[in-house]
């Protein structure tokens, strides 16, 4: 009897805690954990959005890179910090829905240890080519590549990555022997595309869109299921292969065992935060859709992206380990 009260008092206790932290939320800055290198989407393009909620908040939002490891160094951050709601993770695809699947042994399931908070944008890659390579569409490139097994050479930003993971889909979709080359960011990539080092590289359309307005690389096809903002004439991969699609997005997610309250409030404000017109309008300047969705839907999102690449990593046979 003794140990059961004594076990209701500290449960008791920790619901007490939990609750105090919720009313007096937030009382200092809160960190935003980035999982890449300073220059990206989480100090660059959403650095808008966390200023909006920050003033909302009325503390600072810091923006804290740890980048490393596929996205993994920022993970574990996150994981093993306080549920305080004072350090969130900025999520993304790669390190949330395909690392669990490529690296089981050291990667925990990111729905029980992180609470999904908001997805904040999605936004396509793009298949793209040097003017001078021989297919200019989607179905030109795989019947090139039909005829080419194992010849026709796909640029990735690394062992992996969402590019990488994106010309595996491709090549399990359309039947193709595709050659993987990984490169250290999607910088060589296009530096090999420009040199024909490489037949098609596979990057994130924002970066790419200097290089095809300049008409210096070709773009074959968006990843997306609807067509790009920017580039509404380039074709979706799924208007030639039905049912192809890679969506990478970002988002929040917290420490399990964060408070609900803490939860809410944060989901909210990113929702009407990205409802802005101007922030709206900038993200769309830069290939990506603001979503701004409920914690349960983008819980929902991560546990069918996880489905997805699980499959692809088993149909083709895939080991980083």
């Amino acid at each position: 009897m003794k140990k059961i009260i004594m076990c209701t008092v500290a449960a008791l206790g920790a619901l007490l805690a939990a609750t105090a932290t919720a009313q007096t939320w937030p009382s200092k800055p809160i960190r935003l954990i980035n999982p890449y290198a300073p220059g990206g989407f989480g100090d660059t393009v959403a650095r808008p959005m966390f200023d909006q909620l920050a003033q909302s908040l009325g503390q600072p939002i810091i923006v804290e890179s740890q980048a490393g490891a596929n996205g993994t160094l920022a993970s574990n951050v996150v994981a093993k910090a306080a549920p305080d709601g004072y350090t969130i993770l900025i999520a993304n695809l790669g390190p949330i829905a395909m690392n669990p699947v490529l690296y089981p042994a050291t990667t925990a399931d990111p729905l029980k240890v992180f609470v999904p908070i908001t997805q904040l944008v999605s936004g396509p890659l793009v298949i793209l080519a040097h003017p001078d390579f021989p297919a200019k569409t989607l179905q030109e490139l795989m019947d090139y590549a039909r005829a080419n097994p194992g010849k026709v050479s796909y640029g990735s930003v690394g062992p992996g990555s969402t590019t990488h993971l994106a010309g595996e889909l491709l090549a399990l979709k359309g039947k193709l022997d595709l050659l993987h080359v990984p490169f250290k960011g999607a910088a060589p990539v296009i530096t090999n595309l420009l040199g024909k080092q490489v037949d098609i590289g596979i990057v994130n359309i924002s970066l790419a869109k200097p290089h095809i307005d300049a008409g210096r690389l070709r773009p074959i096809a968006v990843t997306t299921l609807k067509r790009s903002s920017i580039f509404p004439a380039v074709p979706t991969v799924a208007e030639a292969l039905p049912g192809f699609e890679v969506n990478p997005w970002w988002g929040l997610m917290a420490p399990v065992g964060t408070p609900s309250q803490v939860i809410t409030r944060v989901e909210q404000e990113m929702i009407r935060i990205l409802k802005i017109p101007a922030i709206a309008a900038k993200l769309r300047e830069s290939g990506l859709e603001p979503e701004g969705t409920t914690a349960s839907a983008y819980g929902k999102v991560i546990a069918a992206d996880i489905d997805q690449w699980r499959e692809v990593v088993k149909a083709n046979k895939i080991s980083l380990q």
